[in-house]
């Protein structure tokens, strides 16, 4: 790619890159949000078309008007957001648009089998006929994925492809990346796990405002030059220390279940602290806190907030008893896309900013400014679309929205997912923050070093129980993992 640049009204998103990559070979691409990362391969694989510059493929000059021209000389991509069907099965969005026909009919059996061959291949076993709505998160990825590699793609696009997945699962799409290296095939990966791209990559290019800062071979540059280079400034990427003690008890949680997802869970929340939830992805945390909020109804137990028994059988319940959910899914549950940022903050508390009944407007703009600036939120204006935020932007936003309803009780789910390293520090400060203000805290998250780091006491679920839990003292990985681990046979330490 020669001398890329495009431009949106009022941004310049990428100016004069000048971008190669090497076939056979996997090429790392980093940096912040808004950066341009997504911008420059959308362009390659023809969902935009750049103002200037061109595209040359195997030594040809190439100018894709859309994803079929780009698909044609053998460019995939993997999106960061799901492009899935949600009504239609597996099958049917892998080759959607190209099912077989045989003889005027479409060849189901064929479709069927050849897109199982593809999700076999790639190690996961679940049916290619369930549709995609009754999928998880980590099977509607592999689908993405499977989708991509149905097209023989000579280069792959890889735009955060393991975001939903687990450690097992990530392992086994690594071997799979490795392996269409070893065929030739060329992978531009794209994330913001730097430990994926030194695990992965031969060499990584780090963009930054739209320009290309530097490319490097990975084993010659280290994770705090990266860093360095992303941001334009030099990042003290170790968590942020916090100097509180814990205070009394806020919330009380006894034997919660939901029948065959959370089974029997007990512990308790105290003001001014942090709690990790650790365990693998299907091991219950997100559905516990959806209980513990009323976002999903619980068969069982008991929720006890501030020593009083208190009945969550809905969201609005939660909310009620001062508790509120950072969804792990901000741009499906978290926010609305298409409303401007004053809205998504004030929209969980509109008498707040109500007279008689009637919004006014001058009180809306003047709390969404406060709490946007409180924040840090980045923007030129208030009345920006949300959808048009950078991650790390959109994930202040729903912070603003909870606390501008002044909950007492903050339950974080995945809080910096899909979040750059810059923006990542910038949640760890606001976390640190809020619980110095005595605010409580459920953080739940994949990233192990980031329960670690932040939490002042840890839960680790598995299969829906409660396997264990640590102090600040007792945490590391491993006492984390053997808890994950443990047999059923033994004590769920659930006291």
């Amino acid at each position: 790619m020669k001398g890329i640049t495009k431009t949106f009204p009022g941004v310049r998103a990428l100016d004069d890159v000048t971008f190669s990559v090497a076939r056979g070979s996997i090429h790392g691409l980093v940096g912040e949000n808004g950066a341009g990362k997504s911008t420059l391969m959308k362009i390659l694989n023809g969902v935009l078309y750049a103002d200037t510059g061109e595209i040359i493929v195997d030594g040809q000059p190439c100018r894709f008007k859309d994803t079929k021209e780009a698909q044609a000389k053998g460019i995939g991509f993997i999106f960061q957001e799901f492009n899935l069907i949600n009504t239609l099965t597996a099958a049917e969005n892998i080759y959607l648009n190209r099912l077989k026909i045989r003889a005027g009919r479409i060849a189901w059996k064929q479709v069927n089998q050849d897109a199982q061959a593809l999700i076999d291949e790639l190690g996961f076993n679940f049916s290619v006929t369930e549709k995609i709505i009754d999928l998880s998160a980590a099977q509607k990825q592999l689908v993405e994925i499977a989708k991509a590699l149905s097209f023989d793609a000579k280069l792959i696009v890889m735009d955060e492809p393991t975001s939903s997945l687990t450690t097992n699962e990530i392992e086994k799409l690594f071997e799979i990346v490795k392996k269409l290296k070893s065929e030739g095939i060329t992978i531009i990966y794209i994330s913001h796990k730097l430990e994926e791209i030194y695990s992965i990559c031969q060499t990584v290019t780090i963009l930054r405002d739209g320009q290309i800062i530097d490319t490097q071979p990975v084993s010659s540059i280290s994770k705090n030059k990266i860093i360095e280079l992303m941001v334009g400034r030099s990042v003290d990427m170790e968590f942020p220390k916090r100097n509180t003690v814990p205070g009394e008890i806020v919330l009380d949680v006894q034997n919660l279940t939901r029948r065959g997802i959370v089974k029997g869970v007990t512990f308790n929340l105290r003001k001014g602290e942090v709690l990790g939830i650790a365990g693998l992805v299907g091991s219950g945390r997100t559905e516990l806190a959806e209980a513990i909020f009323g976002a999903e109804k619980h068969d069982d137990g008991i929720i006890m907030v501030k020593g009083k028994k208190v009945a969550i059988h809905s969201t609005y319940d939660g909310k009620s008893n001062s508790i509120g959910l950072l969804t792990e899914d901000r741009k499906e549950t978290g926010l609305v896309l298409d409303f401007n940022i004053s809205k998504n903050i004030t929209i969980t508390n509109l008498p707040k900013v109500s007279k008689s009944g009637i919004l006014i407007n001058r009180l809306e703009k003047q709390y969404a400014q406060q709490f946007s600036d409180e924040l840090g939120v980045r923007t030129p204006s208030i009345n920006q679309l949300t959808i048009n935020l950078s991650g790390g932007n959109q994930q202040k936003v729903v912070l603003a929205k909870w606390l501008f309803s002044d909950v007492d009780i903050l339950i974080l789910d995945e809080p910096t997912r899909g979040i750059d390293v810059g923006a990542k520090y910038e949640i760890y400060l606001l976390i640190n923050q809020l619980a110095e203000q005595g605010k409580s805290i459920i953080m739940i998250s994949s990233e192990l070093p980031e329960v670690l780091g932040m939490s002042d006491r840890v839960i680790v679920l598995n299969e829906g129980k409660k396997k264990g839990e640590l102090s600040r003292d007792e945490l590391s990985a491993e006492a984390v993992m053997h808890m994950i681990i443990r047999s059923e046979g033994e004590n769920g330490g659930n006291n």
